[in-house]
């Protein structure tokens, strides 16, 4: 039985990129905007975030942004963000703090999910251990080394597991050499699946597009992935929320309040 009380998508930021970034081979000359994330996630035994957005400092200082986001190696669209849209300052409008938050499970280390750290770098981390020697490696260019090189209490993890009853991990690479996304039962109405990265747009799922970036071009990885989550959404009736989609986003703001 599931002990998830309640959760809520938090809107951390926006980018907008060309869309070939998201759809690989298809979208280029296209620019599209897309929300970027966060996820908490209230259960009987704790609060768990999934993912937390950017780095804040690297966008807001002008000397951080052109470093990472300039750079001629591998330069980059800047989200959009404001201070307020930082994770301590949506959990402060929950009436909460980070020292309420138990356990971070990051479902890939690029900038746009894992830059957050540094705002709730006190409890346990979770993350797949290939993902973190991927970042590590600087196998691509959306890897901010200073985003995980802090002393964090890294829980390395490789199979699929249960944060806790209700919540389970699931291996979904491709996109990123451990990329893991996040299949909840909710205490009323269908399961929800967090696509993360495995699937930016519902084009991703409908038309089985793999992301515009796989790791180590693994393309049938990443397509793999897709088609494990749209089987695990046939056998438990749970409905996939992809990434980075903003149109997905919307319906979603007008829809029921899933922290009921």
């Amino acid at each position: 039985m599931t002990q998830v009380l309640r959760m809520w998508p938090l809107l951390t930021a926006t980018h907008r990129y060309d869309k070939s970034i998201s759809t690989r081979n298809r979208g280029a000359g296209t620019e599209i905007d897309a929300p970027i994330l966060a996820y908490l996630i209230e259960t009987r035994n704790g609060r768990i975030l999934y993912d937390v957005g950017c780095d804040y400092r690297k966008i807001s200082d002008p000397a951080l942004r052109e470093r990472y986001y300039n750079s001629a190696a591998s330069p980059m669209p800047v989200p959009q963000m404001t201070e307020e849209q930082r994770l301590p300052g949506h959990l402060a409008r929950l009436g909460l703090s980070t020292a309420d938050v138990d356990v971070v499970m990051v479902g890939h280390l690029h900038f746009d999910h894992a830059g957050g750290l540094c705002d709730v770098c006190g409890c346990d981390i979770h993350v797949h251990e290939d993902e973190l020697a991927a970042a590590r490696a600087q196998a691509d260019g959306a890897y901010f080394q200073d985003d995980f090189a802090a002393d964090y209490r890294w829980r390395l993890q490789r199979d699929e597991y249960d944060l806790a009853p209700g919540v389970r991990a699931i291996n979904t690479p491709g996109h990123t050499a451990g990329h893991m996304s996040l299949w909840i039962e909710l205490p009323k109405g269908k399961p929800l699946i967090l696509a993360g990265d495995a699937a930016d747009l519902t084009e991703n799922l409908e038309d089985e597009v793999a992301p515009g970036s796989c790791w180590n071009d693994r393309e049938d990885l990443a397509l793999a992935s897709i088609r494990k989550l749209k089987a695990l959404g046939h056998e438990t009736g749970a409905t996939i929320w992809p990434n980075h989609d903003m149109a997905f986003w919307r319906r979603l703001c007008e829809g029921p309040a899933w922290q009921a």
